[in-house]
């Protein structure tokens, strides 16, 4: 397991990782509408699976519906509308106050309920206390933040005994973090992100199987593809030499060589 910090101390605390994305909601700015809007929160949500196709299908929001889904680091709560829209009892815990204003604001405009709570993953069981959910759900959240194995024991303190723990986590063996390596990429969008941690398959499993879970399925996935200059300006350009691999190659080297683990856990 590596650990990439764009020129930010090596070991940072829970709070400079909160105040970094309270600065830098995540997708925040997938749109220029007003934020108050419903054009703007669906204009993010199209961008965010346009570019990340793969995320309906590993979240399988229509599985939820009746049931009690709690999602870890709900950023501005796009995964969240989606559960909600398919039924689930929805609850969204996140660090940052101003992502979760941005998440209330679009479950409002878009006439859902749903559960915000403002926390940290490492103690999610102290911001519901006494419940139990069916899924917990994190994407792409883990890797941020200073200790991934205790919000592991909290996942799994809040499932009930048949219940599911979906996550993403970041791939060591990946396309993006060969660049990353070569000083060519960083691990977000935004520059100086605290901790962005990457796994192998085997710390991966290790992760889950260390603090009460069994891994029933690993996955992954997730290359992009496009000239970051005409993607800022919401121009879908696909590099050269992505775009000249026949479509059954580049999922070939998607799946050999994603940015994401897609890994579903059940409690052991």
């Amino acid at each position: 397991m590596t650990q990439h910090t764009d020129d930010v101390p090596e070991t940072p605390g829970i709070e400079t990782v909160r105040a970094f994305w309270d600065q830098r909601p995540c997708n925040l700015n997938h749109s220029a509408r007003p934020q108050d809007t419903r054009q703007y929160s669906d204009e993010v949500e199209q961008r965010k699976y346009f570019v990340e196709p793969h995320i309906p299908a590993f979240a399988n929001f229509p599985r939820w519906r009746g049931c009690a889904v709690l999602e870890l680091g709900c950023g501005i709560g796009t995964d969240a509308l989606n559960f909600a829209r398919h039924g689930a009892d929805y609850t969204g815990l996140d660090l940052s106050p101003a992502s979760l204003a941005i998440a209330r604001q679009r479950f409002a405009v878009n006439g859902l309920s749903g559960t915000f709570l403002e926390g940290n993953a490492e103690g999610a069981t102290a911001s519901v206390p006494g419940q139990t959910f069916d899924l917990v759900y994190a994407f792409g959240v883990l890797h941020h933040t200073p200790d991934p194995a205790r919000a592991v024991r909290e996942a799994r303190r809040l499932l009930g005994d048949g219940g599911e723990f979906r996550l993403m986590l970041y791939a060591e063996t990946s396309w993006k973090n060969i660049m990353i390596e070569a000083g060519l990429d960083r691990p977000e969008a935004q520059a100086g992100v605290p901790i962005a941690r990457t796994y192998s398959h085997d710390a991966a499993r290790a992760l889950l199987t260390d603090n009460g879970f069994e891994v029933v399925s690993l996955d992954q996935d997730h290359i992009f593809p496009y000239v970051i200059e005409k993607y800022i300006r919401h121009e879908y350009e696909w590099q050269p030499w992505f775009k000249a691999m026949p479509t059954e190659m580049f999922r070939a080297l998607e799946k050999r060589l994603g940015w994401h683990l897609l890994i579903t856990g059940r409690p052991a």
